[in-house]
């Protein structure tokens, strides 16, 4: 089976070309139909509020929340991570979402566009020293359960955390040539 990358918005392709460049099988997720045919899937950055009106309009929340219950491993980058939390700040409450994994997220908290950069962080279970972030318009997580491993935080504030087969990151690994965050979801299995 192949992995699937969610194909509505955001960057998508920058995913499926880490997954070619790895070496697996990789197809865009638009219909429920595909979430079913896949080993796992990636919810891209981009704008979360969009996503998830569209996830809704093309009926792909329960498929995605039945892999997840499935145990098949979802990876959320950016926007990504804000659609898997329970809980998003910032009077999003309104905003659709999978409310799949037990953390609190705050949108935009590193503020604007022009507000984005790159910092080397230290990713918990990565071997190979820090890897290079990309914050773009960036949430954080406020708050996790006890069923969550923080695995990675900038400036006291965490950027990386993983319950069961779910991974979140605030930032953007597809935009950089480093393969590792790729190579561990695919691993999840």
């Amino acid at each position: 089976m192949p992995f699937g990358v969610l194909a509505l918005q955001g960057d998508f392709r920058e995913h499926l070309q880490t997954l070619q460049r790895l070496g697996v099988g990789a197809i865009a997720v638009r219909t429920p139909e595909e979430v079913g045919a896949v080993e796992g899937l990636i919810i891209p950055g981009g704008e979360s509020t969009t996503i998830g009106k569209l996830m809704v309009r093309y009926g792909l929340l329960e498929p995605v929340r039945r892999l997840v219950a499935d145990g098949k491993p979802l990876f959320g980058t950016c926007a990504g991570a804000i659609l898997m939390a329970k809980t998003i700040g910032s009077g999003a409450s309104d905003q659709p979402a999978l409310n799949v994994m037990d953390i609190a997220v705050e949108r935009n908290a590193y503020g604007r566009q022009v507000d984005s950069f790159e910092a080397d962080i230290k990713v918990k279970g990565i071997p190979g020293g820090p890897l290079r972030a990309v914050f773009i318009r960036a949430p954080i997580i406020t708050a996790v359960a006890d069923s969550v491993e923080v695995l990675a935080e900038h400036d006291g504030r965490i950027v990386a955390a993983r319950q069961r087969n779910m991974v979140a990151l605030s930032f953007h690994p597809e935009l950089t040539d480093d393969l590792r965050l790729h190579e561990c979801f695919v691993n999840m299995r």
